[in-house]
């Protein structure tokens, strides 16, 4: 009996180490089979779980275990079990009961000490492992996520109220609920709530069936900061929107932050009453972009790490390039990767992710295709004159008009043209981009990458234009 207490101990420590998820996927059932002066063999239900547990958790359980029999235990292993399943083997333990238990009588303590976002509801509360430390930042949203800093240092004052919109799955929601659980981390006193236009949509219905609106309305009053998801999916619920709009002025009359989130700039709304469209642009709209190819191979690499999987450069890279709608399919794809070598072995290599991303329509481009086109692109481009000789030359203008400071309108389309391709096909920063164009500073270089992306997905014949550039130089 004493390797099951001396065992429970070690789960203990590990589960206070590990997200959930992890613990009951890859404990399951674990034993003590043998110890000795200076190491501690463990016993697990198959190859799989003891490859698992030697590849992502070695470290974690070693240091629970030297807490538990002390610093001479120099190492640890881990084998299959043959007899983990018997009954009278009173040593192995079922990591998932014992999760439930080691939780349920721990509850208390976690209330007390865990920050996390006050809920509307039972379920409205944010998830605190989003956290603007671990947002990664790019050209492409730069901005919200500097907007989202800034609120933080002074909720209720900068900013108010602050909305981000884009395409789904940018980062809003990550960027919305870290903000919320950043603004905890700093004033403890202050009530945050985080919720969706669903769930509020919810709860106005069960007050209204309830007749407790007024209760409804004091429940906000009370609260420093208000977070509101996806708030286009309030179209055509007026009543709702009615309630928002009372509860918008309680909260803007007493200076407690408002950040709400949609998928289009709040104008555009146009299924929304005016008078809440104009209540959102009273503080500052920041929209966010597809991320760059920097930013994508970041995200994903950050993803592998978080999930504790080595993922090679070569493969991160072609994930990168071609998976480029959003972030969300970044992870799907990664989660792919992951259950296949957790299922049959196989380590990623750039040939099966390349003919996997084939099989799921992410591109059309075979391995070989894309290395060629990449050799293509770096023989043909030498400098940042290549791109502005060709983009002169395609709307049959001077060079010196593109990169000099000239208001003509012929020149400014161009102009336009060539900072977003030195931004999205060179990778060039603002700043070196700024200094290219007659010394501009960031924000006009962001702005002028910003337009052009916005008339590209209006104008097809733009496009077209852009692309017959691009094609000629071979990018």
């Amino acid at each position: 009996m004493e390797k099951h207490y001396k065992l429970r101990n070690i789960l203990t420590d590990v589960i206070s180490k590990l997200k959930k998820q992890d613990f009951l996927v890859y404990f399951r059932k674990i034993s003590i089979v043998e110890i000795s002066s200076d190491k501690i063999v463990f016993g697990t239900v198959s190859s799989f779980m003891k490859d698992n547990l030697e590849a992502k958790f070695q470290n974690i359980v070693l240091e629970a275990t030297k807490s538990e029999f002390g610093d001479n235990i120099q190492s640890i292993d881990f084998i299959v079990d043959n007899t983990i399943d018997n009954p009278s083997n009173s040593d192995a333990i079922d990591c998932q009961s014992y999760y439930k238990e080691s939780t349920k009588t721990s509850k208390k303590a976690e209330k007390k000490s865990q920050v996390s976002m006050t809920p509307i509801d039972k379920k409205g509360n944010a998830n605190n492992r989003y956290t603007l430390s671990n947002f990664i930042v790019g050209w492409d949203n730069q901005l919200a996520y500097s907007a989202c800093e800034a609120v933080t240092k002074n909720p209720g004052k900068s900013y108010n109220p602050l909305y981000i919109y884009g395409d789904v799955g940018l980062g809003k929601t990550h960027l919305l609920q870290a903000t919320g659980n950043e603004i905890l981390m700093k004033y403890k006193d202050k009530k945050v709530v985080y919720t969706t236009a669903d769930k509020f949509i919810t709860e106005y219905i069960t007050a209204v069936k309830k007749r407790t609106i007024d209760k409804l309305l004091e429940k906000f009053r009370s609260i420093d900061v208000l977070v509101i998801d996806d708030v286009q999916f309030l179209a055509k619920k007026e009543q709702t929107q009615n309630e928002l709009y009372n509860i918008f002025n309680i909260l803007y009359d007493a200076n407690k932050q408002i950040i709400i989130s949609g998928d289009r700039a709040p104008k555009e709304l146009t299924e929304l009453e005016p008078r809440l469209r104009s209540r959102f642009e009273w503080g500052i709209t920041v929209d966010i972009w597809k991320p760059d190819f920097e930013t994508r191979l970041a995200i994903i690499q950050e993803k592998a790490r978080e999930k504790e999987f080595m993922i090679p450069q070569d493969v991160a890279e072609f994930i990168a390039a071609n998976v480029t709608e959003n972030v969300r399919e970044l992870e799907w794809v990664l989660n792919q990767m992951i259950a296949e070598y957790e299922l049959t072995g196989n380590t990623p290599s750039l040939t099966r992710i390349a003919q996997k991303l084939q099989k799921l329509s992410f591109t059309t481009d075979l391995l070989g295709e894309s290395k060629r086109a990449e050799t293509r692109t770096r023989t043909t481009i030498r400098s940042y004159e290549d791109i502005i000789d060709a983009v002169s030359a395609h709307f049959g203008i001077e060079k010196e008009g593109i990169l000099w400071e000239n208001r003509k309108k012929e020149f400014m389309l161009p102009r336009q043209v060539g900072m977003y391709l030195l931004k999205t096909k060179m990778n060039y920063t603002y700043e070196r981009i700024g200094n290219i164009f007659n010394g501009r500073n960031h924000a006009s270089v962001l702005y002028s990458c910003k337009k052009l992306d916005k008339l590209l997905k209006k104008d097809k014949t733009l496009l077209y234009e852009v692309n017959a550039i691009k094609d000629g130089i071979g990018i």
